[in-house]
């Protein structure tokens, strides 16, 4: 594989030579007919956790609703089994693994994508679209050193494509625990500065390790550091009370915001790029969908992020423009049962598979780290339809940009590929292979009936979650098409497949 620490900085070099700064130049005369844009990623969802995915213990009427009016993919996957990988792929349009900090970001990491590099969202701005990111990032903030949280953030999403940004700067288990709106940490007292460190306790807030007294929602692992609302998270942090969200109000906030965006520019192409909290933990549900599931709280949660997209749908129906909206909803990665919290997921499945029939789960290079829901609606243009072909997340940016017939800058996207008729379900000839990427940066391919997992020394099981994570210091073959569930490694008897696989991958992390 080529060196990663000298690949990535030479796309900066190309994106500055192409303009990557020039502003957008619109034309309304041409803009009318272009369709708008919502990018949906739930967070930890699985492709079990839908009832139009097959669950039977949990109705999502809203998601089902979306699927029946659009296509809905089968065989879609994420480049990548956790958080903030696959985001950088898709906005990116580049493997992750190409480069070396994009492993799961602590609150106060720097913008881990160049400002230099042509994301998604420069391209749909190149193109003429009013953009704005709404919702978790995980992806991020400020320079090199981290984050200053107490004066204006830069470099934030604002430098990286989006017109607009009400972000929450990592997860909801990590700190800080506040929103930031274009570069300002909302509702922040300048008298009560915000201090945050990953690396010691700051300021004297009660920990949960100090403090288990305190607690409303104890840790099952990790998830000690600094109490807010009652819940101990990542991280320690002191200073900004006035600026602390409230768990139950986030899908509320989040929504909200994301119904604004799109109001404020339902008169011109818009790009909006949500991250909802849900399904990822802490599960703190709304108490409208508190105990309604059936499922403990991560049901509830599932119930809740149906709401959310229910009320997307119903705000672009109100405004007439969802005819003319292409409306992508997926998940960032697998899903995760306890990921550090004792909220008794495991104890309230009640008969609820949400791997489905799929080995793994988040940080697995088994299928159901990266095999994902993926929905899109395009009233005007795509017919209700399922979809098998073999498809990716990273796809998306190329795939939009034909749309539009919209050039890539020279560099951008470099590890996307058009599947334009694939994505709008006008063809099912997929994607010749998918490179997926593990906790441990571990690859695997897929291709045809074969999925092929490459040698690893890393851990067979994640430590916290007790997932399988697909690491064997022995080469893993599984034949998909009899074998969806991974249970056999048949990499001895078909070496010959296993030799071509492996060949493949290299090449793929050659280019």
């Amino acid at each position: 594989m080529r060196n990663v620490s000298r690949l990535f900085p030479l796309l900066p070099g190309i994106a500055m030579l192409t303009g990557c700064n020039h502003a957008s130049q619109k034309n309304n005369g041409q803009n009318v007919q272009k369709p708008n844009i919502i990018y949906i990623f739930a967070d930890d969802l699985g492709i079990g956790d839908l009832s139009c995915y097959g669950a039977s213990k949990v109705s999502t009427p809203n998601i089902d609703r979306l699927a029946g009016q659009g296509v809905q993919f089968t065989n879609a996957y994420a480049t990548s089994a956790t958080s903030t990988p696959s985001r950088f792929g898709l906005l990116t349009g580049m493997y992750p693994w190409r480069q070396e900090n994009t492993g799961i970001a602590p609150g106060n990491s720097e913008l881990i994508i160049d400002t230099a590099c042509v994301t998604m969202a420069d391209m749909l701005k190149d193109a003429g679209y009013a953009t704005g990111a709404v919702g978790k990032w995980h992806l991020g903030l400020g320079p090199k050193g981290g984050t200053d949280f107490n004066s204006q953030i830069s470099p934030n999403a604002q430098s990286i494509g989006f017109d607009y940004e009400f972000i929450i700067p990592a997860t909801v288990d990590r700190v800080p625990c506040v929103f930031v709106e274009n570069g300002r940490v909302v509702n922040l007292d300048p008298n009560d500065p915000i201090t945050v460190s990953y690396d010691h306790k700051v300021g004297d807030w009660p920990t949960g390790e100090e403090n288990p007294e305190l607690v409303k929602l104890k840790p099952s692992q990790g998830h000690n550091n600094t109490i807010i609302n009652g819940i101990p998270r990542i991280g320690w942090m002191t200073g900004g009370k006035s600026a602390l969200w409230q768990d139950e109000d986030i899908a509320d906030i989040i929504t909200d915001k994301a119904k604004n965006f799109i109001t404020s520019h339902q008169e011109e192409p818009f790009f909006l790029y949500m991250g909802t909290q849900d399904v990822h933990v802490p599960r703190i549900p709304h108490p409208r969908f508190a105990g309604k599931s059936g499922l403990g709280t991560r049901g509830d949660v599932i119930l809740q992020l149906d709401w959310t997209i229910g009320e997307i749908m119903h705000t672009l129906d109100s405004l007439n423009i969802a005819d003319n909206t292409i409306l992508i909803f997926t998940s960032d990665n697998g899903p995760v049962i306890d990921d550090g919290y004792q909220d008794y997921a495991y104890e309230n499945l009640n008969g609820h598979t949400p791997m489905g029939i799929y080995r793994g789960g988040k940080y697995s290079a088994y299928e159901a780290g990266t095999r994902i829901p993926f929905i899109i609606r395009w009233p005007a243009k795509i017919q209700p339809s399922k979809q098998q072909a073999l498809f990716s997340q990273i796809d998306t940016y190329a795939s939009l940009a034909s749309l539009l017939n919209q050039p890539l800058r020279k560099g951008a996207a470099p590890d996307s590929q058009e599947y334009l008729d694939v994505l709008l379900g006008k063809n099912n000839t997929g994607r010749e292979y998918v490179v997926q990427q593990n906790l441990n940066n571990t690859l695997a391919i897929v291709k045809g009936q074969w999925k092929y997992i490459e040698p690893s020394d890393g851990p067979a099981i994640e430590f916290w979650t007790k997932t399988e994570l697909g690491n064997d210091k022995q080469p893993q073959l599984y034949d998909l098409s009899s074998d969806p569930s991974e249970k056999t490694n048949i990499a001895k008897s078909h070496p010959e497949i296993v030799k071509e696989l492996s060949a493949l991958l290299e090449s793929v992390k050659e280019e």
